[in-house]
């Protein structure tokens, strides 16, 4: 076993997905970890919930900053059954998450049809060529939040 790595979280991790399944939702599940502490643990709920972005990994790290009282996870880590699809990796970065550990990989979730190569393909392509095409409007006025921003002294950074 790798220094660190307390596979009691995974296993955790993995009980989950299964209630996921049990429970109506998808085979997925997620703790967060901070000093040796289970801050935020989940199961995936799309479909119980409706919600096509409850997947384990959001639904951790949104139970995590709840809990935490903060939008930087940074000092955590995540065990998650499965590598993230790319919606999840993108949460794990903006959350600052400093490590990922995971069981299954992205082909063991293709095997079972949850295949995400589609949108990793779609990311490469140019917005107005994907499968669902993008639009370009009004640059110029959105940009005045930028300089708003930009100009902010108050701001939160993240």
């Amino acid at each position: 076993m790798k220094e660190g790595i307390d596979i009691r979280f995974m296993k955790r991790a993995i009980s989950l997905a299964k209630k996921g399944v049990v429970s109506g939702g998808g085979p997925f599940g997620a703790v967060i970890v901070k000093d040796g502490e289970i801050i935020a643990q989940a199961y995936n709920r799309v479909t119980l919930d409706n919600d096509p972005t409850a997947h384990a990994e959001v639904s951790a790290i949104r139970k995590a900053c709840k809990k935490l009282k903060t939008f930087d996870l940074s000092g955590c880590e995540i065990y998650t059954s499965c590598e993230p699809c790319p919606m999840c990796l993108s949460a794990i970065y903006w959350a600052h998450i400093g490590k990922i550990y995971y069981a299954c990989t992205k082909e063991d979730a293709k095997a079972v049809d949850f295949d995400d190569s589609f949108i990793y393909e779609q990311i490469d392509l140019k917005p107005e060529n994907r499968s669902i095409p993008a639009v370009h409007l009004l640059r110029s006025q959105a940009l005045e939040a930028f300089r708003m921003w930009e100009e902010k002294d108050d701001k939160t950074e993240y």
